[in-house]
């Protein structure tokens, strides 16, 4: 499985800067092989990682999924 290092903040900005979704970046890189991707700070360290799937209908699957959890937290936080 291909590795590919991806620097967190740079990465947010510019998907602001390009009034884009991360989820249509990945769509963009999938090309039938899974590929895991590791999200770094500043100093290199891993903050999280995302197993970037080889179909986009699993990507599908992913982004409503994280779409769910992340609602479901920001529920729990109010």
């Amino acid at each position: 499985m291909k590795k590919i290092e991806i620097k967190a903040e740079q990465f947010f900005e510019l998907l602001k800067l390009k009034d884009t979704s991360m989820w249509s970046v990945f769509s963009q890189m999938i090309d039938g092989e899974e590929k895991e991707i590791i999200f770094l700070d500043n100093e290199e360290k891993i903050l999280f990682n995302y197993i970037l799937p080889s179909n986009a209908e699993k990507l599908e699957e992913d982004r409503k999924e994280f779409s769910k959890q992340f609602s479901d937290k920001l529920t729990n936080l109010n």
